[in-house]
């Protein structure tokens, strides 16, 4: 039997905590001697409870800084090196793993990616979710189709973008139907997650693991989360990597409430942040102490 991810939590934090420390990319074999785990237990673990394999970690730590000085018009072989690669090589080597487009193209404002994207009414409003060929791109709620696309043009405004009918895309339609399940939107069971193509940094990885390990019906203070994850006094940063997540709902931002238990901004609306949170205090019960303002 498989062991779930509670009970590798542990090793799975070591494992982790080497990655953000190494300045190369450990091997597997390594890693998994640390873990006191074989190597292909590791990497399918690893990736279940992060999105991707211990390497494509390793990489996403570059790559956050690297995606960023490209967004603001850094030239490539700058931000190459400014984000701490040996070569551009070995930039041009991965990059589509984890921007979905080539480094140029993506400061271009994703020229030549291909984006396939659907719409789904939902009680909260309209739902859009996106993936490149790599994984899922964006997930993101609104109040209208027009106002979603809109967003995504504006995250891409140079990639080809295209509307494909619900049931017609499998990435697309495993999300949907993963959200709904969770959610109680749905009875059918939650199928497993597709690949992520979401860039970021280290620690924004870090937040937005530790926020899939709030239960449903259950909140945080920013405060709390940034003690939990050994950065006590970063409330601020904790802040700031929740309002950078693309992934409504797959990422529970919306767990995370400010210290005085007031909800706090969420950048789909507080008003959905407040129903949602209703919701799953209906459907799962509250675990933790109620906070008094809501």
């Amino acid at each position: 039997m498989r062991n779930s991810l509670a009970t590798l939590e542990a090793p799975l934090e070591h494992v982790r905590a080497l990655i953000e420390r190494a300045t190369e990319a450990p091997s597997l074999t390594a890693l998994a001697s640390a873990a006191r785990l074989s190597p292909s237990h590791l990497q399918r673990a690893f990736r279940r409870r992060y999105g991707m394999s211990p390497a494509e970690y390793h990489r996403a730590r570059r790559f956050g800084q690297f995606k960023t000085a490209l967004r603001k018009g850094a030239a490539v072989a700058d931000a190459v090196y400014d984000a701490g690669f040996g070569s551009g090589s070995r930039v041009y080597e991965h990059t589509n793993r984890l921007l979905g487009m080539t480094p140029a193209s993506y400061r271009a404002g994703g020229a030549g990616a291909d984006i396939h994207y659907t719409t789904i009414n939902t009680p909260l409003g309209q739902l859009l979710v996106a993936a490149t060929a790599k994984g899922i791109c964006a997930v993101t709620l609104g109040a209208s189709d027009k106002e979603l696309e809109q967003r995504l043009a504006d995250e891409f405004p140079k990639a080809t973008r295209e509307r494909v009918d619900n049931g017609r895309e499998e990435w697309l339609d495993a999300v949907i139907a993963r959200i709904a399940s969770e959610l109680g939107w749905s009875d059918r069971e939650a199928p497993d997650m597709p690949p992520i193509d979401v860039a970021a940094t280290a620690f924004q990885w870090r937040v937005w693991e530790a926020l899939t390990r709030i239960p449903a019906g259950t909140t945080k203070s920013y405060g709390e989360l940034a003690a939990e994850i050994g950065k006590p006094g970063a409330a601020r940063a904790i802040g700031q990597a929740c309002g950078s997540n693309r992934l409504a709902l797959l990422v529970p931002c919306h767990r995370i409430v400010r210290e005085d238990g007031a909800l706090g901004g969420w950048r789909w609306g507080v008003e959905r942040k407040r129903a949602l949170l209703a919701q799953e205090e209906q459907q799962h019960g509250a675990s933790n102490t109620p906070r008094k303002k809501r």
